[in-house]
């Protein structure tokens, strides 16, 4: 398989490469392409969690269970907030 790389991206790798990050292209493509399998990994784990969830909420609402929808902002915007805390 041959690939072909903006200037830009090729910039960038040469620039780690000089830094010492990576011993050669091969390498730095090799590392971003086990960060993106990682994070293929980590949706799709998302993904299947979420859907388990939204199953779980649409049994709980056939079953005439309801919840207040002010209260599921209230969690969810606590939520958002707690991820970002950790991102920073």
């Amino acid at each position: 398989m041959n690939i072909t790389l903006k200037p830009e991206q090729e910039q960038f790798i040469q620039s780690q490469i000089e830094r010492g990050i990576f011993a050669n292209a091969e390498e730095a493509i090799a590392a971003a392409l086990r960060l993106l399998e990682k994070q293929s990994i980590s949706y799709e784990q998302w993904l299947k969690e979420t859907r388990k969830k939204v199953e779980i909420g649409q049994a709980h609402l056939e079953r005439g269970e309801k919840f207040p929808l002010e209260v599921a902002f209230e969690r969810l915007d606590k939520k958002l907030t707690k991820l970002r805390e950790t991102q920073q």
